[in-house]
């Protein structure tokens, strides 16, 4: 019974309450130093899986995994958005250094298409990072989808509905999404790994009022997008 319970407490997907275990996976930075700050620099856990739970879409979601979508592609590595709600604005993308040659969108019709699909994505030696909007997901669907990252050792970020904060979930990482008209983008974090939850942040969202010259302009990136003029 000994030899299990060390077994066990060896598994770095044990987690242990306040307790880290010895060996940390690379940490892949979210690129905001408040964030990083408030998960002990874990940043987005890599063979894991992320959620970000969200009312509605384009409230700053993407800017807020822009510096991964841009380390992954610079690393010739591949992003798959897997059924975006929207059409991605690849021009505004480009702007922010993303490798548009790496940026795969897959559009599934059926469940276990979606499922099939993230598997493959997740267990391929080409993949960085996974990106999807799946309606629902039951906590047997996650564990698969966890076991194919970890298989991988790929990023997976999940964008649900908030109305999942109250469920458990055997993600890495949980994150809750709230727009703030003055200061950005609020993030309360629901998991982490080696930690206690209740910590949050705000992020401030980049705007381009007052800029005059293109060379000065800071993109925004507000995502998903539609089809048509830039957004900013």
């Amino acid at each position: 019974m000994s030899d299990l319970l060390n077994t066990l407490l060896d598994d770095a997907r044990l987690w242990r309450g306040h307790q880290r275990h010895a060996t940390t996976p690379t940490p892949e930075q979210t690129g905001f130093e408040a964030l990083d700050n408030q998960i002990d620099g874990l940043g987005w856990p890599r063979g894991a899986l992320s959620e970000c739970l969200l009312d509605a879409p384009g409230i700053g979601e993407l800017q807020l995994v822009l510096p991964l979508l841009r380390r992954v592609t610079t690393r010739q590595q591949t992003v798959f958005w897997v059924n975006p709600p929207l059409t991605p604005y690849a021009p505004a993308l480009a702007r922010e250094g993303v490798d548009l040659d790496q940026l795969v969108v897959v559009q599934t019709d059926a469940h276990p298409d979606l499922l099939w699909t993230l598997e493959n994505c997740l267990r391929s030696p080409a993949t960085g990072l996974v990106m999807a909007w799946p309606d629902s997901l039951a906590a047997r669907d996650i564990r698969r989808l966890q076991l194919a990252a970890e298989a991988g050792e790929s990023n997976c970020i999940l964008f649900q509905t908030r109305r999942q904060a109250c469920q458990s979930s055997p993600a890495a990482l949980r994150l809750e999404l709230e727009p703030d008209n003055q200061l950005g983008l609020r993030i309360n974090i629901l998991k982490r790994r080696g930690g206690w939850p209740g910590q949050g942040c705000t992020l401030p969202l980049q705007t381009r009022s007052g800029c005059t010259a293109p060379e000065s302009v800071a993109t925004v990136i507000r995502g998903p997008w539609s089809d048509g003029p830039d957004p900013g």
